[in-house]
């Protein structure tokens, strides 16, 4: 499909910042010289190009994955150098991704106080910096791999559309702006507007990358664009309770709960086991 091809386009990319199609861009974020960019060069230059091939700074979300677009299991690069990420906020995960009070909750409350600062997590260019009426102040980061991420509720917002920033660079303000009850961040991870578990790129617990690599297949995004969200998950080798538990921003106690096991329990490949 499109998407698979555009995601091993990505696979090669050196550097995990940036932007997209050139063509579209606002005149404050070019680059001088981008205006004459072939396709070649916009695809070396911002290799997510080739996935979205837009660029809209007033819609917050404007393509919908599906699980079955993406019939094989790619490799997406996450990071070159132990300085090319960060964890947007240091604080405690108050709600996990998933099911909540009946809907789909898309990303990963942290706590945090109003005036803390948020960064960015990888390098990227700026593609939405507004208010929303759910959101708050909210700020969207455009990778060169295709992930977008989502920072909402800030107090202040300090980029703009267009901007590029480094990983650990300032977005904003920590705050409780838009449809939030006490401050905290909502953080999103997002591919081709579909969002994904930030469990999936980050131990939301320690704030490090689970890896270099992100592993795109469709169990990630299956259950997603329907009701429930995911619900379980089938064990692969290597697998163990605590690995998994952060993967779905739960406890090992929890899981335990659920599926009636012990936490020295061995775990067997392909058993399912439920996660919420």
């Amino acid at each position: 499909s499109a998407a698979v091809a555009g995601l091993r386009a990505q696979a090669d990319s050196s550097s995990i910042g940036g932007g997209d199609d050139d063509a579209v861009f606002e005149s404050g974020g070019l680059e001088e010289g981008t205006a004459s960019w072939t396709e070649v060069d916009s695809l070396f230059h911002l290799p997510s190009h080739a996935l979205y091939r837009s660029w809209t700074t007033d819609r917050i979300f404007q393509h919908q994955l599906r699980a079955n677009d993406l019939r094989d299991t790619v490799s997406l690069p996450l990071a070159h150098a132990p300085c090319d990420h960060d964890f947007p906020v240091c604080g405690r995960i108050t709600s996990g991704f998933g099911p909540r009070h009946g809907r789909m909750h898309q990303g990963v409350d942290i706590k945090l106080w109003t005036g803390d600062t948020v960064v960015s997590a990888f390098a990227g260019r700026v593609r939405i910096s507004q208010y929303d009426r759910g959101y708050g102040n909210v700020v969207v980061v455009r990778h060169h791999n295709g992930l977008e991420t989502l920072y909402a509720h800030l107090s202040k917002r300090s980029v703009s559309a267009g901007d590029d920033v480094e990983a650990g660079e300032l977005l904003g303000l920590g705050g409780n702006t838009g449809r939030s009850t006490g401050s905290h961040l909502h953080f999103e991870v997002r591919y081709l507007g579909e969002a994904l578990d930030p469990a999936h790129v980050f131990n939301i617990v320690e704030g490090d990358l689970i890896g270099d690599t992100l592993l795109l297949h469709r169990g990630i995004f299956r259950g997603l664009n329907g009701p429930g969200g995911v619900t379980s998950h089938r064990v692969r080798s290597g697998d163990t309770l605590s690995a998994i538990a952060r993967r779905y921003g739960t406890t090992v106690g929890t899981l335990c709960r659920l599926n009636g096991i012990r936490s020295s329990a061995t775990l067997r490949v392909d058993q399912r086991l439920r996660v919420r």
